[in-house]
Parts: structure tokens; C-alpha cells; sequence
């Protein structure tokens, strides 16, 4: 198992400089840059240039490349041109926002994913394996700012029972977190669904339904914790993938986390901070990633992580 562990880590690794290096050149190839957005467009080249000199963007890519580098191996992830402050404690201090809303979107995608997977998976072949197929399919299908601004005007405009925006009561949180959890819900109900029935047709389970138990009996018995694993395991990979995912939820109904301020990074050219939080989220997904690998591993002694 330690092998293992040293074996991910050395992976994570490789991840992190590929997204350090993947991000640092997008954001230099976007049109524009920070002199210019923060002279203003009538500014003089003349002054376009002094400014770029004092931040260091006189220099040619692959200085700028090495000496970034550099400094995030020293976890220098430079200041903000715009907020005056370290780019990195800009990122921290929004990223509880969207710890926040991407647990209570977790919750109730698992919740929710859950049940659904399980009647469905209990009932296959019936009318409600049918219509819960139909409403993950849905679900799935929609795109995810058109579900915020659908429940904003029904929820906030319509019905006026929940707030569209800001923060400060558990009821700010209900639309955005509700928004970002339903593709989610999705697909955990699909896999729990196919997982359970996949279990429910293995030999183990017609066993023991010709020694006289009834399906609920191995459903609950046998057949639950086997179709569980894999939806663990896809719980804690998704978990990275709805903090990156919040960036659009986020703006929508303009939620104080990472999302609206890479957003707003990317349009004023705000490189570190930029940089700073997308290697948080790939730090947290790769994290996540390490965890589910050996969540899986010690629910299911089947399987081997050494071979893999």
C-alpha cells in the first residue's frame, strides 16, 4: 500500500506541473494583458510598456515560465494586480464559499442519487426505473445556467420563497447549491442503478434467493454494500469536479467563492490570481482522487490497487 501511495503521489505531481504549465500559457495566449487592462484602453504604448516592465511581462515566455516555476515550488504564488494582496490568500479566503456549496450540492446529489438508484434498481424493467431513467437523462441534459435562471425566476421572482443571490442565511443557499448538485444526482443514480442490478444477477445473490430469501432480503443483505463501491468511488471523484464546476453556478447567482473570482481574474488579466486558483482546484481533485483510490480499496478487498 505504500508503494502505492509514493507511486499516486509522484502522479499528483506530474498533474500539478501540467496544470501549473497548461494554465500559465492559456491565460498569457488570451488577448490583452495586465498593463493594458489596468491603464485602460486609451492608455499610451509607452506607458503599456513601463508598466509591463515593473511586473516582470517585458521578459520572454520562457523566462516568465522558469521564474514562475520557481516560485510556486516555493509556494510563491505572487500578488494580485488588482486586489493588492497575495494572489493565494485572495484564493483562500474565497475558497470556504465554494467548500460550501459544493458539500451541500454533494449532499443532496448522494441523498437524492441514492434513493433514485435504489428504487429504480429494485423495480428494473418497471415504471419507475423508466421515468427515473427519463429524469437523469433530463437532468443531465440541461445546461447547468439555465437550470439557476429557470429556478431563479420560479423560486425568487414567481413563488418569492428564496432569495436569487448574495449569502448570509441557509435559504442562499438552497437555489445555487440545488443547481449545481443535478447532473450530479444524476449520475449517481445511474450507477446505483446499474450497480445494483449488475449485483442482483450475480451468483452469489441467486444463492441465496434458493435458500428461500426474498429480493429485499439480498438486497439489503448482500447486494447493497457490493453496488455501493463503485458509487463511492465516483462520489469522491465528482466532489473536485463540483468545485470546478461552480464557476458558472457561482456567477449566476453571484456566490463569493472561487468561481466568481476566477471569473473575474480572467477578465481583468489578474495572472497569479488566475494561477493561484486553478492549481487550488486541481490540488483538491488530485487529493480526492488519492482518497477515492484508497476508499475503494478498503471496501472491496477484490481489488488490488498495487496492480494498477
Amino acid at each position: 500500500m505504500t508503494q502505492v501511495v509514493l507511486r499516486r503521489l509522484v502522479s499528483a505531481v506530474i498533474v500539478m506541473w501540467g496544470a501549473a504549465s497548461l494554465i500559465f500559457l492559456i491565460i498569457r495566449l488570451a488577448p490583452g494583458g495586465p498593463a493594458l487592462v489596468l491603464l485602460g484602453p486609451d492608455a499610451q504604448p509607452e506607458d503599456v510598456a513601463e508598466l509591463s516592465a515593473r511586473l516582470g511581462l517585458d521578459r520572454s515566455l520562457p523566462e516568465q515560465y522558469l521564474a514562475y516555476l520557481r516560485d510556486v515550488s516555493r509556494l510563491d504564488f505572487g500578488d494580485s494586480y488588482r486586489l493588492g494582496q497575495p494572489a493565494m490568500e485572495a484564493v483562500l479566503g474565497r475558497l470556504p464559499a465554494s467548500l460550501e456549496l459544493a458539500a451541500a450540492a454533494a449532499v443532496i446529489a448522494v441523498c437524492v442519487g441514492l434513493v433514485l438508484g435504489l428504487i429504480a434498481g429494485y423495480r428494473r424493467g418497471g415504471v419507475v426505473d423508466r421515468v427515473t431513467s427519463a429524469l437523469t437523462i433530463g437532468l443531465q441534459a440541461f445546461p447547468t445556467f439555465w437550470v439557476g435562471i429557470m429556478l431563479i425566476l420560479l423560486f425568487a421572482l414567481v413563488l418569492r420563497v428564496l432569495p436569487s443571490s448574495g449569502v448570509g442565511t441557509p435559504a442562499h443557499l438552497v437555489l445555487p447549491a440545488v443547481t449545481l448538485s443535478l447532473p450530479f444526482t444524476a449520475i449517481v443514480a445511474r450507477l446505483t442503478r446499474s450497480s445494483l442490478v449488475e449485483e442482483m444477477d450475480e451468483p452469489y445473490a441467486t444463492t441465496a434467493r434458493a435458500k428461500g430469501l426474498t429480493d429485499r432480503q439480498v438486497l439489503i443483505g448482500h447486494a447493497l454494500r457490493n453496488s455501493l463501491t463503485p458509487v463511492l468511488t465516483v462520489v469522491a471523484l465528482q466532489l473536485g469536479a463540483l468545485i470546478g464546476g461552480a464557476v458558472v453556478v457561482e456567477n449566476v447567482f453571484a456566490w463569493p467563492g472561487l468561481g466568481s473570482l476566477i471569473v473575474s481574474a480572467v477578465n481583468n488579466r489578474d495572472y497569479a490570481v488566475v494561477q493561484a486558483a486553478t492549481l487550488t482546484i486541481a490540488g483538491i481533485i488530485v487529493l480526492l482522487n488519492l482518497l477515492a483510490d484508497l476508499v475503494t480499496a478498503r471496501l472491496d478487498p477484490r481489488i488490488r490497487l498495487g496492480a494498477a
